[in-house]
């Protein structure tokens, strides 16, 4: 069998367990597996990334900083775009078909011993993401790596990924979300996601709210660990439009560092970046000694964040972006109107329904010209009726697309009509996954043709 087809295999096996969806604070299950395995994931240095939002991009810069070292690393976020493989990178890259299905291989009789202890206290077997994060971990110490930057799938104390011990424990902006697994106010979720802090860690984290800040500074100080927030100990001092990005000045926790070329756009992600740079400094120099601006900048300008801002189509101009939840479409909204100059948009909007879906689209819509309502590709997925109901309320022009496909032909077409005008797909992770498939397979890159 081919490697691709061992992947693959390896893929249906993970589906055929509760979905990521499936959630209990149970991490005792994903520790017992690995103490089993003689515990791979204490074989390397952690970087360990929760929070709300900017996650995933905080996560890939942060990586690439750190490979820019010199250092093996690898690099575990969620969900993916387009294939299962991208949730583990060694170097930067996906990691190969081979390796994972080895991986699988090597867990295998451990996964079915667990599965039956499990059976006998009449509990549910190990699930999709609890097997997902062990096998990065394998993965990663067969490759071996020297870190690994981790992303927290939900929450934080209780989270599969907690079973690693993060050198540096790293805090994206917390606001609600996962309300009926995390708390319905910022303090419930700080303090879930506080668990993440480990004895003697170095914690850094975005600017937060004053409660998530009490909150995370108590963890810390419970930890015997330090912490530094964004706007305080470090920070985004200038941002500049540049060509496919932006020049960021940050002040460090160990030095100031001029004129950095970030190929990401919008506000959201130079602070992103100061906040990858504050862990960069924690892990490599203690957060004394400043980074080497020839190799930061070597991070900073190979750092990708497929899914966020990017561009997929030109003539007209095609924008996708994963914001799935009302706080990253308002970040989207923010960029939207930074780093482009166009009059109008058109907006493809499709949401999952068990999401916020009113806050999505009170964000997104009063900015577009034109809504074309849709839906992404999963029993999960909102009507494209409900998307739609919600920006007309708002007062938006709708049109309504029972699949991606529809709605942006429909999108590139408005937008085809004038040079001021362009296109964003936004909504769900998914949506900009398919979006990304869709770009690749019409070839938008050579620009629209009716």
């Amino acid at each position: 069998m081919s490697d691709r087809k061992r992947a693959d295999a390896v893929y249906a096996a993970l589906l055929e367990r509760q979905g990521e969806r499936w959630v209990e604070p149970r991490v005792e299950r994903t520790r017992r597996v690995l103490e089993l395995l003689d515990d791979p994931q204490r074989t390397y240095r952690v970087v360990h990334v929760t929070g709300t939002n900017g996650k995933t991009s905080t996560s890939r810069i942060a990586e690439s900083i750190i490979r820019a070292h010199g250092l093996r690393t690898g690099l575990f976020t969620s969900p993916h775009l387009e294939r299962f493989t991208e949730r583990v990178m060694i170097d930067g890259e996906p990691i190969a078909d081979g390796a994972i299905a080895d991986a699988w291989d090597e867990i295998a009789p451990i996964v079915g011993l667990v599965d039956a202890e499990l059976e006998l206290q009449d509990e549910a077997p190990l699930t999709f993401f609890e097997l997902l994060t062990v096998l990065a971990f394998v993965a990663f110490a067969d490759a071996p790596v020297d870190v690994a930057v981790i992303e927290v799938g939900m929450g934080g104390a209780w989270d599969s990924t907690n079973t690693a011990d993060g050198d540096v424990a790293v805090f994206a902006p917390i606001d609600i979300d996962h309300a009926d697994r995390l708390g319905d106010t910022i303090a419930d979720i700080a303090a879930v996601k506080a668990g993440i802090i480990k004895q003697g860690a170095a914690v850094v984290s975005a600017s937060q709210d004053a409660a998530a800040v009490a909150v995370l500074t108590e963890g810390a100080r419970r930890a015997e660990a330090t912490i530094a927030f964004d706007g305080e100990q470090f920070g985004l001092l200038e941002q500049k439009l540049a060509v496919g990005g932006q020049l960021i000045t940050v002040r460090g926790l160990a030095g100031t560092y001029p004129e950095l070329y970030l190929p990401l756009y919008g506000a959201h992600q130079g602070h992103n970046a100061a906040l990858a740079i504050a862990a960069v400094e924690s892990l490599i120099g203690g957060a004394t000694q400043a980074l080497a601006e020839d190799v930061l900048a070597d991070g900073l300008a190979n750092a990708t964040s497929p899914g966020r801002l990017q561009l997929v189509g030109i003539a007209p101009t095609v924008l996708v972006d994963s914001a799935h939840n009302p706080h990253g479409a308002k970040a989207l909204v923010t960029a939207l109107g930074d780093s482009f100059d166009f009059d109008e948009w058109g907006m493809v909007l499709g949401a999952f329904g068990d999401k916020d879906v009113a806050g999505i689209v009170g964000a997104l819509a009063p900015s577009a010209a034109h809504v074309f309502a849709t839906a992404p590709e999963s029993d999960r997925a909102a009507e494209p009726d409900t998307v739609a109901d919600f920006a007309e309320e708002l007062g938006a022009s709708v049109t309504v697309h029972h699949d991606l496909t529809d709605a942006a032909e429909a999108a590139r077409a408005w937008a085809a009509a004038s040079d001021r005008r362009a296109v964003v797909i936004a909504g769900s992770v998914v949506l900009a996954g398919e979006a990304v498939a869709l770009s690749a397979a019409e070839d938008w890159k050579a620009g629209y043709a009716s």
